[in-house]
């Protein structure tokens, strides 16, 4: 029988809150447009955005709550709103600057017994927004599922996919950037030499932030280069975020731009193809990781009906139940892989990778919500990590319901998975750094581990294909954690 790893407990926390870092020179304009054509479907959305976590109030919105003249409304608000809450912690989608911001978390809005916003009418609908007007609703409010990052003059915007309207326009959208990446059509030359050439000793590591832009840009249009299967792409950014973690430590006297030219040139020419393809599929230890994220999700005071569904579909589909082992489960999960989801994504190719786009936005990736502030050094291998911890949940759920759904497997289901389980994972504040440790515990940090956690089958290969082992990896800048363990389910 399937077991799915819990870890302690933690808080829901609403976001969709502006973060502010370091002035950066726009190099390169943002590709966030997709955000802004959000419209609220309000009473005929499927879930409700009003449930299932306190609501956090910024100083300008409190004061005003506190101005307003006596009524039941008002009443109703003192009652549900409660001063001094801390910042939200580091690694959630809400602001964490200084106390006496004016945007800064400043209070919250507690959910009632059912776990409801104590505000919602019975018809769904905010009682604030209907008898008082938009401008008195709270910046998380007005703002949801937008999650707006700005530094200096430039801004961007992601949606929070924990919207199940925000999920369709993200993931269904066959053209989800306004503004394409600059392209990869470059001259061919070594990835993995080291040049003569030295970022200016006077700039040192404060020179990376200045190069945001043009690193995002590089990413944006490796994401979409399908040249490569999709797991590649991905492995390749890791190998790019270690390079740049040697640049931003001094360890590599390289320039960004030089970089990043020479990056773009080997994707562009294939010069690790060859390489990748003998890295190793294991699909027990994929699967292993997967349930374990999973249950970081599970260990909550509530798991909503949408979520539990979610699971369920996922656990039938890979062939839970009594007598189950783990040889059978990744058999399952393996024949769910090629025979369900691997047709689906190959119609669909926009989808993950959108996941992949939007999550890099929201992210601030791959600097990060800590890289990013004034006078920090960005951790971009970390950074990875985070962003491969959340694509592998979200594919790993999403092989399980398409094994459970079989021939069926639609975009609803896709958009409804995903939802569900953002609605869980986006909004834990513990959840990115709890993966992490979760990744390096199962030694899948290193790029081997890597590797393992992205690579799935290919098509045409049969459920009972040994892992290759032994490989040689190609060589990533940094260090390598060496080869994974698998460790078995908990019983």
């Amino acid at each position: 029988m399937l077991h799915l790893r819990q870890q302690p407990k933690a808080v829901r926390i609403r976001d969709a809150q502006s973060l502010r870092g370091d002035p950066l020179h726009p190099a390169q304009p943002t590709y966030s447009a997709y955000a802004q054509a959000f419209r609220c479907i309000g009473p005929a959305c499927e879930d409700t955005c009003c449930q299932g976590w306190n609501v956090p109030i910024d100083r300008v919105s409190y004061e005003k709550f506190q101005s307003l003249p006596s009524s039941p409304l008002r009443t109703l608000i003192a009652d549900s709103v409660s001063r001094n809450v801390e910042s939200a912690p580091t690694g959630t989608d809400l602001v964490h600057r200084a106390p006496e911001s004016k945007t800064a978390v400043f209070a919250q809005i507690r959910i009632d017994a059912a776990g409801h916003c104590p505000l919602l009418t019975a018809d769904r609908l905010c009682r604030i927004h209907a008898e008082l007007g938009e401008e008195m609703l709270p910046r998380t409010c007005s703002t949801y599922p937008r999650i707006v990052h700005e530094y200096g003059g430039v801004s961007e915007t992601a949606l929070a996919l924990s919207c199940p309207e925000a999920a369709r326009l993200v993931l269904l959208n066959r053209d989800l950037l306004a503004a394409k990446p600059q392209s990869l059509q470059q001259p061919a030359v070594n990835l993995l030499r080291d040049s003569p050439q030295q970022t200016d000793p006077a700039q040192g590591n404060n020179a990376l932030p200045h190069d945001f832009q043009s690193i995002r840009a590089s990413i944006l249009a490796l994401v979409q280069t399908r040249s490569y299967p999709l797991w590649q792409r991905i492995f390749l950014l890791g190998l790019m975020c270690r390079r740049l973690d040697s640049i931003a430590r001094g360890e590599l006297k390289r320039s960004v731009p030089e970089f990043l030219a020479d990056f773009k040139a080997a994707v562009r020419a294939g010069a690790l193809r060859a390489a990748m393809e003998t890295l190793p599929v294991d699909r027990p230890a994929q699967l292993d990781v997967v349930l374990r994220l999973a249950g970081l999700l599970l260990h909550r005071s509530s798991v909503g009906p949408r979520f539990a569904a979610c699971v369920q579909a996922f656990t039938t589909g890979i062939g839970n139940g009594p007598g189950a082992t783990l040889e059978s489960l990744t058999r399952q999960y393996t024949l769910a892989h090629d025979s369900s989801f691997e047709p689906f994504v190959r119609r669909h190719p926009h989808i993950l990778e959108n996941y992949l786009i939007n999550t890099i936005i929201r992210c601030q990736f791959p600097f990060g919500r800590e890289g990013i502030e004034p006078g920090a050094t960005p951790r971009m291998s970390l950074e990875f990590a985070r962003l491969t911890a959340q694509f592998v949940l979200i594919r790993g759920l999403l092989i399980g319901v398409a094994g459970f759904h079989g021939a069926a497997f639609s975009t609803q289901h896709v958009v409804s998975t995903v939802q569900a389980a953002a609605k869980h994972f986006e909004h834990h504040p513990e959840f990115l750094k709890l993966s992490c440790e979760l990744l390096v515990e199962s030694q899948m940090d290193g790029a081997r581990g890597m590797a393992i956690l992205l690579r799935n089958t290919e098509p045409g290969t049969t459920a009972t294909e040994q892992p290759r082992a032994h490989q040689p990896v190609p060589n990533p800048p940094g260090p390598s954690t060496g080869v994974s363990a698998w460790k078995g389910p908990t019983p």
